[in-house]
């Protein structure tokens, strides 16, 4: 049986408790989602995460850090980066050289190189404090249509998302980061929001893959990972995106050659857990996303007081899992789990003082729109 650990789990608190240290220290557990609520300053955190890696050193910290109004640490000298579409703007913005000369594309070479800077202040100031990874950037299309993404897209063409997505991602890359682009095959068409509805969009595959899934094919050979959408495509399958061995398998790992980590989104939303219409538990919804292609599975919010039964969803789904790779439910494999460790950081981080004076840093700073 192979030592696979797909769960990504979510704690309540500031700081870990032994429920939390037991939980962690499962082996399906892979490693740990943080939101604001388990934020209060930059020591608290950096010790949290300590405590983390003391539980098992190979667990995967990670965070929702885009920018914009996604951007779970905000205050105690995190730097407030702009959302991404502030970069799209940039980019359509032709600016005159230093000698006054007219450059076509000097506000695209300036918006990719903002992007980069963001991309390294964003991980830099992360990895200060002890987080692995964030999941970033969004490679949706800004068709207008979707209140649920809106400012966090880049732009409306496909050509500059994966430009600057892809200057977003060098800069995660100086500061020893991975990226995780999403929501695949794209949730930029659809006006319904995942969290609470499951959208449906109706267009073709033929239009979906000329449109909004052009950034993952092009973009293949730098994704780390990607998650998928919890959109229905029905011309394609009736499943959603993120349940459909159709859209995983053979499009994302088969058409487009991605051969990096699959998250699934949160189980815990609305979208989540009817599949084909019957409502399913967290692990049948975790053990079908896995089964359709996911390397990683994300459970949050279930660590809660007010979650319906105080955590115990999260203890019942370890069980659920561990039992279902026992009956060989769902096949643990050893190439997930390459994946999943390929997202860990492979060189330390500088420390945030240190990091504070260093003139990448400074000048990143200097460069953000």
């Amino acid at each position: 049986m192979s030592h696979h650990a797909p769960l990504i789990l979510d704690i309540a608190g500031t700081e870990l408790t032994a429920v939390d240290r037991q939980r962690l220290a499962h082996p399906l557990t892979g490693g740990i989602i943080l939101f604001g609520r388990n934020w209060h300053s930059r020591s608290q955190l950096t010790a949290l995460c300590a405590d983390i890696k003391a539980v098992r050193q190979d667990l995967l910290i990670c965070v929702d850090h885009e920018g914009g109004r996604v951007q779970r640490f905000r205050t105690d000298g995190f730097t407030h980066l702009p959302p991404m579409r502030a970069l799209g703007e940039l980019w359509m913005k032709d600016a005159k050289s230093v000698s006054g000369e007219f450059h076509r594309g000097s506000g695209a070479l300036a918006a990719m190189d903002a992007a980069t800077a963001c991309g390294y202040v964003l991980a830099s100031e992360l990895r200060a404090c002890g987080v692995d990874f964030s999941f970033t950037p969004v490679l949706d299309l800004d068709h207008g249509e979707s209140g649920v993404i809106g400012d966090r897209a880049f732009h409306r063409d496909p050509r500059v998302v994966t430009a600057l997505a892809k200057s977003l991602m060098h800069g995660l890359l100086l500061a020893g980061m991975a990226n995780c682009g999403k929501h695949f095959p794209g949730h930029g068409f659809v006006k319904a929001d995942s969290h609470v509805d499951i959208p449906v969009d109706k267009r073709s595959l033929k239009a979906v893959l000329n449109d909004c899934t052009l950034p993952y094919s092009w973009l293949s050979t730098t994704l780390s990972s990607v998650m998928p959408a919890h959109v229905i495509y029905p011309k394609v399958d009736a499943l959603p995106a993120g349940f459909s061995p159709r859209w995983l398998q053979d499009i994302l790992r088969g058409q487009l050659h991605f051969n990096g980590a699959i998250f699934s989104d949160d189980l815990s939303m609305a979208g989540a857990r009817r599949i084909q219409g019957r409502e399913v538990s967290f692990a049948q919804a975790a053990i079908a996303a896995l089964n359709a292609g996911c390397d990683l599975v994300l459970l949050c919010n279930q660590s809660l007081a007010q979650a319906p039964d105080q955590g115990r969803a999260l203890d019942d789904m370890l069980d659920e899992l561990t039992e279902g790779l026992l009956k060989n439910r769902w096949q643990a494999s050893d190439a997930s789990e390459q994946r999943r460790q390929s997202l860990l950081p492979t060189h330390s981080p500088l420390a945030w003082d240190a990091l504070m004076t260093h003139p990448a840093y400074v000048r990143a700073l200097d460069l953000l729109p």
